[in-house]
């Protein structure tokens, strides 16, 4: 046991554990609960969307998957700055002004129907799932290096804490965590890339070209040689840049904020941390290769998802490993309470108050299911974690950008965008990209192994065109349906746009 770095996670639990005491007192209503009374402002959203958007998956599995397969790793690090620009450009503004609690909410301003709703509350479950699957797993291994406990026990203890955090603070309590965990993560990889630099030379990029000398050309410079790889990337990059859209614990944090405009600030502050710390995630795993080495790192764990907290303490000693870790918990703490505020609305709200209850639910009864649907699906996840422990996080994560990118994310965008979008276009996009982006992975050479159907681990290449083009042929089918038409699309354009609007007028 490093009796360190159990005091510095015992510390920052305890600080999370105030937040979410203080944040109980707030937590009244059902607004509070899924959407902290949308009284978050835009630089503190923004610190809340990089707390949230900056999990295990990215500072563990990026690093490791760049120290065991070189530039190839590097492909998971291109897509969320990218990602965050459209978000910007694109659905901020709209998504804040259509939406209540969930991005069901925002689809259902423009398309009522029960079967709708479910589909999207449905899809939103699974994809709110496997990233609780990811985080899970993050955590045990870390937990099991840090106090040598075994993983079962580390992931049940996680989900515990992360119900308390959920049950009592909601939305309010989990912005406060993940504020705090930003403003950890951030100082914490300024501080790590410092120690980096001067051991080599005071170049940051010294990692790379010293990676080079010691293991060859091949480390830092992309594949040519298997279409197979490349095609992976591009289709790995694709679901990264457009999955973030459609992911419901990201796209709901721009239900908090006052207005359009904090919506807008709340983008551009995140994706400027994004891109400083997806640029020093690379430089992170190429230190660790140099090092920590490619033996030592498979044997902390396959995956290679434990050599950021090796490389802080070969760069810093137990100090900076102790300082790492309790960041890297806090980190995992902050995603699942997000995660689990998402899906919860999603049972809560979508399925139970407006699909069985027709919307005749009372807030009481929504606050209490939404309490208990956290805890079923904490639990669910709980036991598909204790399956996955041997995946690479980052693997799991682009998996779920995938699916994303090919449901929710492109039954949003013709929601807002498209005149043509009718229910029945939405409700085929959602399920043939979702039958689509499943099917495939299950199909994928990382579940089927030799005995693969489909050759990328990654579908977005192919279930994001399905997903659009099963929602146009839907489109298509339904345009004759006059109750499928929903809200006339100018009424829906001067409530998603109302600047764009006024500015018509005057002109």
């Amino acid at each position: 046991m490093n009796v360190l770095a159990v005091l510095v996670v015992a510390a920052i639990v305890a600080v999370t554990l105030g937040l979410t005491s203080y944040a109980a007192r707030r937590n009244k209503s059902t607004d509070d609960h899924y959407v902290a009374g949308g009284r978050v402002s835009g630089w503190q959203n923004g610190l809340a969307l990089a707390g949230d958007q900056l999990s295990a998956a990215s500072f563990l599995g990026i690093t490791g998957a760049v120290a065991l397969t070189g530039f190839n790793g590097f492909y998971l690090a291109l897509g969320i700055p990218i990602a965050y620009l459209l978000v910007l450009l694109v659905i901020a503004e709209p998504l804040r002004n259509l939406g209540r609690f969930t991005l069901a909410d925002a689809v259902a301003a423009r398309f009522d129907g029960r079967l709708l709703r479910a589909v999207l509350a449905v899809a939103s479950l699974i994809l709110s799932i496997v990233y609780l699957v990811i985080q899970f797993v993050g955590a045990g291994v870390l937990a099991q290096l840090l106090l040598g406990v075994e993983f079962p026990l580390a992931v049940v203890v996680i989900g515990l804490l992360m119900t308390l955090y959920t049950m009592l603070g909601g939305m309010v309590g989990t912005t406060y965590i993940q504020v705090f965990k930003a403003i950890l993560l951030i100082v914490t990889v300024l501080g790590l890339l410092v120690l980096i630099a001067v051991r080599t030379g005071g170049n940051p990029l010294g990692a790379m070209f010293e990676a080079r000398e010691n293991h060859g050309d091949g480390v830092i410079v992309p594949p040519h040689d298997d279409t197979a790889t490349g095609l992976n990337n591009i289709s790995m990059s694709l679901g990264m840049a457009l999955g973030i859209m459609g992911l419901p614990h990201v796209m709901v944090r721009f239900l908090t904020v006052r207005d359009a405009k904090a919506a807008r600030n709340s983008a551009q502050v995140a994706m400027w941390i994004f891109a400083l710390f997806f640029l020093a995630l690379p430089v992170f795993g190429y230190a660790a290769l140099n090092e920590v080495g490619r033996d030592r790192i498979i044997a902390d764990n396959k995956a290679g998802n434990l050599a950021a907290p090796r490389l802080a303490e070969m760069v810093g000693g137990n100090l900076m490993f102790a300082i790492v870790v309790g960041v890297v918990m806090a980190t995992i703490l902050a995603v699942l309470a997000g995660l689990a505020i998402a899906s919860s609305g999603a049972v809560a709200h979508d399925l139970y108050s407006t699909v069985l209850k027709r919307g005749r639910a009372t807030p009481r009864q929504q606050l209490l299911v939404g309490r208990l649907a956290g805890v079923a699906v904490s639990a669910v996840a709980i036991v598909l974690a204790l399956g996955a422990r041997t995946l690479n996080v980052a693997f799991l994560g682009n998996v779920a950008f995938a699916i994303a990118a090919s449901t929710t994310m492109p039954v949003l965008l013709l929601t807002i965008y498209w005149r043509g979008f009718n229910r029945v276009g939405a409700t085929c996009g959602l399920l043939g990209g979702l039958v689509v982006s499943v099917g495939l992975v299950l199909a994928g050479p990382d579940v089927m192994g030799a005995d693969h159907l489909f050759p990328l681990s990654i579908p977005a290449l192919v279930s994001v065109p399905a997903g659009f083009l099963a929602a146009w042929l839907g489109s298509l089918a339904g345009r004759k349906n006059a109750a499928a038409q929903g809200t006339p699309y100018d009424e829906l354009a001067a409530r998603a746009f109302p600047g764009r609007r006024r500015a018509e007028v005057t002109t």
